[in-house]
């Protein structure tokens, strides 16, 4: 049932009584936006969908000011465009920044806003809340935190039902390290290279991404092994992956039989021969990457990773941060979209809609031999507050249906954006699940392919070396060979960083928020709140085919 307060009615811009009126286009003026973009070849700007909120006006400190206390007194940390952005308020799917300027938030907070920004339900049930008990500890029982137990468990199959609750998803990681140690009385723990499972000291050494990486030692006992990337990794192709788009790089798999995973599990199990003990504590996995790009794996990759490593003695945790809640669309939790049943889980993120919130949920063989090792204790896991607002992100996913609109208004993006593939030889795959998609970028894909095609072909052509310079994708009279792997890196050679950067900053100045991601960064990662809608997503696809053209526009001069 749709909540009566999504029936307001819709204006065609936002409308407001006060004299400051918020703008719907950001940073630049309508003018010199439209300057930009017609000088660009353009001939309309995407138009950005209604909106029936208002925002406060910002009363805050000036501009000036929060950079200059950013710089003297916060950590330095990973800052989004040239000129970053001052946020004053959300509302469902929509961002304000301190100029009244209206963004679509295609990334929610890192992944994080499932049911969207300051949901009326979740704020009442928090406001509810705040009057009746901020908090308490472990120590003593508490209402939420038992109402909250019996819903989530709910949601998880057997034997999967004994919950420890903690505060973020590095917490959670570091924690179902501890247990899978305690269970399994070994110590070394695998994850994929590319995988990030959070900065803290342990789970820094399960996380394989360059800059997450320290010089100094630490984190004992992970191990890394290949991605099995269908597009980037060496094996792969048109029919490997759950998704309803695939690859460009053809192969001949049957939807029965992946060679692609048979050659990826080949080198799990060469991991398992050489850089691991005989017995192992356990292995870590996504079901989709995240930070990554959004990554994918061959279909029954990790069913049989999963068996492998229980021969071993590991125990096997899905790290569900981003994709438990329902984001994938055909399942609430990303492991059964592969068919698996791990002996931990961890979430986090949109657990709590962006209350710091995380769990992690085990069967009752593993929390007794924790229980032997160590008394875990938490002064804040699990406070009232967490809890009552946990609750309500869970009755919201099931009231509005949002697992449900994940799967159809994603499925509808994520096609849409394949489309895209077609026209642009930058785009060199689209990918995901859901609303979790990834959209990575290349140097040149259609050329390349081409001259894969031609240098394995029988007799040898000669390979021109005029590529065409324009944005609709060349060479598509003949196929690139099929088998399961490609001849040439080129046509995965990551688009440099700073075009990657222009594209996204304007993708902002249209009004739209995507994430970055990929060892390069040269992925854009695309992860609404689950309740956004087709008008919604035809406007990023929009924005995003605007920002394209741009971009190749200015490579063409």
């Amino acid at each position: 049932m749709t909540p009566a307060w999504r029936h307001l009615p819709r204006a065609l811009r936002l409308e407001t009584s006060s004299p400051w009126t918020p703008k719907t286009c950001p940073s630049l003026s309508l003018g010199a936006f439209w300057r930009s973009v017609t000088k660009l070849g353009l001939h309309t700007k995407p138009r950005m969908p209604p909106c029936d909120f208002t925002p406060e006006r910002y009363q805050s400190m000036p501009y000036s000011r929060v950079l200059e206390v950013y710089r003297e007194h916060l950590s330095p940390e990973l800052v989004y465009f040239p000129e970053p952005l001052l946020l004053h308020q959300g509302h469902m799917q929509w961002l304000f920044d301190h100029e009244g300027n209206r963004y679509l938030d295609f990334f929610s907070g890192i992944v994080t806003v499932s049911v969207g920004h300051c949901h009326p339900k979740v704020n009442a049930v928090a406001q509810k809340q705040l009057g009746r008990l901020w908090h308490t500890s472990a120590l003593f029982f508490h209402p939420p935190i038992h109402e909250y137990a019996e819903k989530l468990s709910a949601l998880l199959p057997d034997p999967l039902k004994v919950i420890f609750l903690v505060n973020s998803g590095s917490e959670a990681n570091d924690l179902a390290m501890l247990m899978a140690r305690a269970h399994s009385k070994n110590t070394d723990i695998i994850s994929f290279r590319g995988a990030y499972h959070g900065c803290s000291p342990y789970t820094i050494g399960l996380s394989n991404v360059g800059q997450f990486k320290m010089t100094l030692p630490g984190a004992v006992g992970c191990q890394s092994t290949m991605c099995p990337d269908v597009f980037r990794g060496p094996w792969g192709g048109s029919h490997c992956r759950d998704s309803p788009v695939q690859t460009i790089r053809k192969c001949s798999c049957a939807p029965d039989c992946c060679h692609a995973e048979d050659q990826y599990i080949e080198q799990f199990k060469d991991t398992l021969s050489t850089c691991v003990g005989k017995s192992i504590a356990g292995f870590f996995a996504e079901p989709i990457q995240g930070v990554n790009g959004f990554v994918q794996y061959p279909k029954g990759f990790l069913k049989e990773a999963f068996q492998l490593v229980r021969e071993r003695g590991g125990v096997c945790i899905a790290d569900e941060v981003q994709t438990g809640f329902g984001r994938l669309g055909s399942h609430f939790w990303g492991f059964q979209t592969h068919g698996v049943l791990p002996d931990i889980v961890t979430m986090a993120k949109g657990i709590g809609n962006g209350f710091p919130m995380a769990a992690v949920v085990t069967t009752p063989e593993i929390a007794k031999s924790l229980a032997k090792c160590v008394l875990h204790f938490n002064t804040f896991g699990g406070n009232p507050m967490a809890c009552a607002i946990g609750s309500a992100v869970l009755e919201v996913i099931k009231e509005e249906k949002l697992q449900e609109n994940s799967q159809e208004v994603g499925t509808y993006l994520l096609l849409k954006l394949a489309k895209l593939q077609d026209e642009f030889e930058i785009i060199g795959d689209v990918r995901g699940k859901g609303l979790m998609i990834g959209i990575e970028m290349v140097k040149d894909k259609c050329a390349s392919l081409k001259a894969s095609f031609v240098s394995t072909a029988a007799p040898a052509a000669p390979v021109t070396k005029d590529v065409p310079q324009a944005s609709i994708c060349p060479g598509k009279t003949s196929s690139p060979p099929t088998g399961c792997t490609t001849t040439s890196q080129t046509s995965r050679q990551p688009l440099p960083r700073e075009e990657v950067s222009q594209i996204h900053e304007d993708c902002r100045q249209m009004g739209l928020i995507v994430g970055r991601g990929g060892l390069f960064s040269q992925t854009f990662r695309i992860a609404p709140s689950l309740c956004i809608t087709k008008p919604e997503a035809d406007f990023a696809v929009d924005v995003f085919r605007a920002a394209v053209t741009q971009h190749m526009e200015r490579r063409a001069k």
